[in-house]
């Protein structure tokens, strides 16, 4: 039962529910991602089953009050398992005209909004494109309305530390969390700790949030609020013990990618230029250099590329990151790592494109740049991680097929993966099996072209070690003796080896499963990478009402499964939901021979459940 179900059946002063969907919504200025960090917190500590999306505007500081300024947070969270950010929403805090109009349309009827109404002033009802003020004339209606005059209350609650009238009305964040927090009894201690940690050089600033944050509880439990709107119960979530942090895709990418360099007793070098959304690995992983890593800000994305790929020739693992374009200007000297053999890891963060595109929304629209992005028959491994925690094994596994097989490996995640956040186990480390790099270290026979016969990787020695004085480089090379070559039938031989050396790799993976349901049936929906939550969510949901549906979700993209095909012929039909027009579904199509069915979406914004469930009701409605 969702909030507003339960509200609408009782006006008793607490209601049990299972689950919630809460966004807060206003300037990308008014701190709606600290605000939804903090209640994420809170939450996850409280021992909920979450999970959450930021949503950020393109622009760095957009003018206040416009709509394409709009920055918002969204966390579902309840009592069972939760693998999605939610699709409607029981609670939208608007803290201006523009949040409001961007964001009512989610809004579920009869849901709870809580808006400053100090904020709805003529002038920005009309960059908000209102004609009137719908806090007064009746468009609100169907919704559980809490409108506060949130800045004056805020002015009051901060008099006492003597800040400015700029720097008080920037607490509004706090006053509103305040105010959630007791709707939904979350404790506040682990915001305070934070802001007195944040703030522990300017403790009146500090001082001025906590009090803000402590008003707006105060406010909502002492004012005579609404009828209709008390405290709702959200129950704990039964999880397996053990160590939990909340955690975001970058961040668990990041870890594993650490993890992954000492299962392989591999120093790292992280080469890289910012760009949204994948900064974030740079600034992450820049405050862990004790786990042997070095972390370089490049000029250009060319440059870091190429860094990376020399700290692979000296024998380091080298490892860069970008989105799209950042991948696109890359993209030479990804196949100079192709030509030469090295271990490389490139992480593509998607975002919505083509060019600047939509550099803050998610998109899994470069799978095909991925995928044969490069000049000339240059294959490589790629891999698709399908949460936040997922990245964390989907890094260690590209570090040992980029270890194993002296090739670059990508990792594609997304904007979504990327900022998203959820509880995450945190494994044992003792668990994982090491796979240590062992350099060429004899003389004896050495060559630069010596191949191990199982994998087809190229061996890998460090430059200086004496006795294996060698040069790689980008022109063809004899296959024998690793000597420059213009001979026809070497090249032939040599991107059949290298072509050879990428297909073998499917013997060295895990054979594809079934996420859920039979191994045969009426439908699968084959999913990759962000969509697994909604796809996931929707099959159960299908399935409990008794349709004959399954989900398979890929991991690894390139080369694919070996058992995959037999998998997806055991089905008389295929939906394949993407993020972009069809990309993978044509991957599926001319590898296979097989009907798959597209489901696309690219507005920037992930599935909702609801969508995949239509859609899986109307392929089995189609077919009967």
């Amino acid at each position: 039962m969702s909030v507003v179900e339960d509200l609408a059946s009782t006006s008793s002063k607490s209601r049990v529910v299972c689950d919630v969907v809460i966004r807060f919504a206003g300037d990308s200025g008014d701190g709606m991602q600290l605000t939804g960090n903090n209640f994420t917190e809170a939450t996850a500590i409280y021992g909920n089953d979450l999970a959450t999306f930021p949503d950020f505007p393109a622009e760095i500081r957009a003018p206040a009050g416009a709509t394409f300024g709009v920055s918002a947070f969204q966390i579902y969270f309840g009592s069972e398992g939760v693998t999605t950010a939610g699709d409607d929403v029981d609670v939208l805090v608007a803290m201006n005209p523009a949040a409001l109009i961007t964001n009512l349309g989610d809004l579920v009827n009869g849901g709870l909004v809580v808006v400053d109404e100090g904020a709805f002033t003529a002038k920005n009802l009309v960059k908000a494109g209102y004609e009137n003020n719908p806090l007064e004339d009746g468009s609100l209606d169907a919704y559980r309305l809490m409108s506060i005059d949130i800045g004056k209350q805020v002015l009051e609650a901060v008099k006492p530390f003597g800040l400015s009238h700029k720097f008080a009305l920037r607490c509004k964040n706090m006053w509103t969390l305040g105010l959630v927090m007791w709707l939904f009894e979350r404790s506040r201690d682990s915001t305070i700790d934070g802001l007195k940690k944040k703030f522990a050089a300017k403790p009146e600033i500090a001082d001025a949030n906590v009090a803000a944050l402590n008003a707006g509880h105060a406010y909502a439990e002492t004012a005579e609020l609404p009828s209709g709107i008390e405290v709702y119960k959200v129950p704990r979530a039964e999880v397996a013990p053990g160590l939990y942090r909340n955690t975001t895709g970058t961040e668990a990418l990041s870890y594993g990618l650490l993890a992954g360099g000492q299962l392989a007793s591999l120093p790292i070098v992280f080469a890289s230029y910012p760009i949204t959304p994948a900064s974030g690995l740079l600034h992450t992983l820049s405050d862990e250099k004790q786990f042997d890593l070095v972390t370089f800000q490049a000029e250009d994305e060319i440059a870091a590329v190429c860094a990376a790929i020399g700290a692979s020739f000296a024998g380091s693992l080298g490892v860069t990151s970008s989105s799209g374009p950042g991948i696109s200007l890359k993209g030479e000297a990804i196949s100079l790592a192709c030509a030469t053999e090295l271990p490389l890891i490139i992480v593509n963060t998607q975002r919505g494109g083509p060019s600047t595109g939509l550099p803050t929304k998610t998109e899994q629209s470069d799978l095909n740049q991925a995928l044969f992005g490069r000049h000339a028959d240059t294959s490589l491994p790629v891999i698709a991680s399908s949460t936040c925690a997922d990245c964390f094994d989907v890094a260690i596994e590209a570090v040992r097929i980029a270890t194993t097989f002296t090739t670059p490996v990508i990792i594609l995640s997304d904007g979504y993966v990327a900022n998203a956040s959820e509880p995450w186990c945190v494994p044992d480390f003792n668990d994982y099996e090491p796979f240590p790099v062992e350099f060429a270290s004899d003389p004896e026979g050495f060559s630069p072209a010596n191949r191990n016969p199982d994998t087809l990787a190229r061996i890998w020695a460090k430059p200086g070690t004496p006795g294996l004085e060698h040069r790689i480089g980008g022109i063809e090379k004899d296959y024998e003796t690793g000597d420059i070559s213009y001979d026809p039938d070497n090249h032939q031989k040599m991107t059949d080896v290298r072509k050879s050396k990428i297909d073998n790799i499917a013997n060295f993976i895990p054979a594809q499963t079934v996420d859920q349901g039979n191994e045969s049936g009426e439908l699968v929906v084959v999913g990759w990478g962000s969509t697994y939550g909604a796809i996931r969510q929707g099959v159960k949901r299908c399935r409990e009402e008794g349709m004959d549906v399954s989900h398979i979700h890929v991991r690894y993209m390139w080369p694919l499964p070996s058992n995959l095909e037999a998998l997806l012929k055991g089905f008389k039909k295929i939906l394949v939901p993407e993020m972009n027009m069809g990309q993978f579904v044509d991957v599926i199509r001319s590898q296979f021979l097989v009907d798959a069915q597209p489901l696309n979406k690219v507005s920037g914004q992930p599935f909702k459940i609801r969508e995949i469930e239509a859609e899986i009701k109307a392929q089995l409605e189609s077919q009967s």
